[in-house]
Formats: structure tokens, C-alpha cells, sequence
């Protein structure tokens, strides 16, 4: 068994598909979510891109962040408030999606220990 901090995110999204291919489930049905596979439609929306698409908005909040201090420390005409605000956001995104990840760890670990 690897240790928590060795699995990558994109590892365990692939080992949840291969479960998933797996055990013949065709798509999970959630609230709002529509079918995970598009059988809803166009706009049926999976995890896995829901997923990578905060991954992508947490990091896009990092660089702007890192833009602004930099900017700050350029002298540019940046407002200092502005630049606490999004290094902030920025870290409370991050810190977030750190939870979301060692929840997602802690539910795979849990599914690879169930006795069949």
C-alpha cells in the first residue's frame, strides 16, 4: 500500500475509472451533475471534469496572486489591498482543494480495503 502523500491526483482519478470500468457502472446520476459519462446529454458534466476544472481555477487564483506580489514588489501601481485579497483567495482556494483531495484519498483507500 503507498503512503497518502506518494498518490497524485491524476492516479487515483485513473485507478477510480478503472474501478469503474470494472464493476459495469455506466454513470453516476447526481443532483445537479447530470449523468458522469454524457449519456445526459451535451451538457452532462463528470466528476473527473468538474474536478480538473477547480484544479485549474485554484490554479489560476495562484499565479494571479503570485502576479500581483510581484507586481507590489516591482513598484507597479497595484493596490495593496487588492494583492492581500488574492493572495488570500488564493490560499484558502488551495487549502481547500487540499481537503477535497485527502477526503477523495481517505474514500479510494476505503474502497480498495472492502473485503469482496
Amino acid at each position: 500500500m503507498q503512503p497518502i502523500n506518494n498518490i497524485g491526483m491524476s492516479s487515483a482519478l485513473q485507478n477510480l475509472a478503472q474501478m469503474q470500468s470494472a464493476s459495469g457502472v455506466s454513470g453516476i446520476n447526481a443532483p445537479g451533475l447530470g449523468a458522469a459519462n454524457g449519456a445526459g446529454g451535451a451538457d452532462a458534466t463528470s466528476f473527473k471534469n468538474i474536478l480538473l476544472d477547480s484544479i485549474q481555477e485554484v490554479n489560476s487564483m495562484q499565479q494571479d496572486a503570485a502576479a500581483a506580489v510581484e507586481g507590489l514588489a516591482t513598484g507597479e501601481d497595484v493596490n495593496p489591498a487588492e494583492v492581500l485579497t488574492a493572495v488570500q483567495k488564493a490560499d484558502i482556494a488551495f487549502r481547500m482543494m487540499m481537503q477535497i483531495r485527502n477526503k477523495l484519498v481517505q474514500a479510494y483507500t476505503q474502497i480498495e480495503n472492502i473485503r469482496v
